[in-house]
């Protein structure tokens, strides 16, 4: 029985570590796509304050409030369309931030009111 025993152990040192390489890939990639959520509603939401003739510092604030931290965030106007475009970088898990990060971003128009007759 001692002899089953030594295997277990051996299986498990090998099967723990694939796991939590698992585990830190998998909160990874849910925390890049949270990023990338957070990017569309912050594009979203400077769209809308630029849109409604809100002041260029008004929008890029309702634009950095809802964006990721350390994002950036650019608003033009284009014609008749006001751009907002938020880009932020998602790090990757503890010690592998710097290899595994990930540059997520969204672009979001609206048509400026001053334009709709």
């Amino acid at each position: 029985m001692s002899g089953d025993t030594g295997y277990v152990t051996a299986e498990a040192a090998v099967v723990v570590p694939v796991l939590v390489v698992f585990t830190a890939m998998l909160l990874w990639g849910l925390m890049t796509a949270a990023a990338q959520i957070r990017c569309v509603d912050a594009a979203r939401a400077g769209a809308r304050a630029a849109a409604r003739s809100e002041p260029r510092s008004a929008a890029l604030a309702a634009a950095a409030t809802a964006a990721p931290r350390g994002a950036v965030v650019d608003l033009r106007r284009d014609g008749d369309l006001v751009r907002v475009r938020v880009t932020a970088r998602s790090l990757g898990p503890g010690r592998l931030a710097g290899l595994l990060s990930a540059t997520v971003g969204a672009e979001a128009a609206a048509l400026a009111e001053d334009t709709v007759r």
